[in-house]
């Protein structure tokens, strides 16, 4: 590949053979480079490739300013996150999370640590997303010597949860608060404390990050066997009806429509969890 702009000693972009643009990185990459040299094979240490041209842009403008180990920790936690999650995460995470971290180490070392007020939830219904995130301030820890507090995993985590839904940042910060609530409805339609232990949690929380995603992707179940429904309010009235008040408060609060499919299966992962 031929370099088309230098960034800076450390950061170059190019064109790939199918014309898109792509950023790479390498210690001294871009040193005496100009726009139509080769780029030496050697020096390339990583590729980012962005599906977006603003994005590119940003990602561009970001790594001009500021230091190459922090694009390196950045892109070391993405790979370990997808090898670890095994899971697509978005290619805006490149810009998304190397800007997270350069900023966050910048508020660190200007005594300006703030945090995290979704610490717990993240722990709670992101738990491999929130091992990235301690796995990161480890390595971290280890590259710069900066001790930062579990706040700062939980953050991270919700960079890689955002990744995963391919939403906006607000919106993932909503669907972590709607997991939380809508466990709130449970215990309290119940009068039950839930087992956080127990597999049945687990599977809980894993259809409703899943329904979350549904609700704000617009993707949603939507047959239409009435016969499913009748059955399941039927077999499982209270828990139905715990899931009709789900529904409800959704709508209400967050204005978006759950379908009668979706409170079915609801209903059923609420039997499973206070049995």
């Amino acid at each position: 590949m031929k370099v088309d702009k230098v960034i800076n000693n450390n950061v170059v972009s190019a064109m790939d053979p199918e014309g898109a643009e792509v950023v790479i990185m390498g210690r001294g990459v871009g040193y005496h480079m100009k726009k139509g040299m080769e780029i030496p094979e050697e020096k390339v240490e990583k590729i980012f490739r962005l599906d977006n041209p603003g994005t590119v842009t940003k990602f561009r403008n970001l790594l001009a300013q500021m230091p190459l180990e922090h694009l390196q920790i950045s892109a070391e936690i993405i790979d370990y996150a997808k090898n670890v999650l095994n899971r697509k995460l978005n290619h805006s995470i490149y810009l998304t999370l190397t800007d997270h971290i350069n900023f966050s180490i910048e508020r660190y070392q200007n005594n300006m640590m703030f945090t995290n007020p979704l610490i717990r939830e993240v722990k709670n219904f992101y738990k491999e997303e929130y091992l990235v995130g301690e796995y990161a301030i480890a390595l971290i820890e280890r590259k710069l010597g900066i001790h930062f507090p579990a706040d700062e995993a939980a953050s991270i985590a919700l960079h890689i949860v955002n990744a995963e839904y391919n939403i906006k940042m607000r919106d993932t910060i909503d669907i972590t608060n709607l997991i939380q609530e809508v466990m709130g409805i449970i215990r309290e339609y119940f009068q039950i404390e839930l087992d956080e232990t127990s597999l049945s949690y687990e599977r809980l929380i894993t259809h409703l990050r899943f329904l979350a995603e549904r609700i704000y992707c617009r993707e949603l179940l939507n047959g239409e066997n009435l016969e499913f429904s009748r059955m399941i309010a039927g077999m499982y009235p209270e828990e139905y009806k715990c899931s009709l008040k789900i529904r409800d408060y959704i709508r209400e609060k967050y204005e978006h429509y759950v379908t009668d499919e979706e409170v079915s299966y609801l209903a059923v992962h609420i039997k499973r969890v206070h049995v």
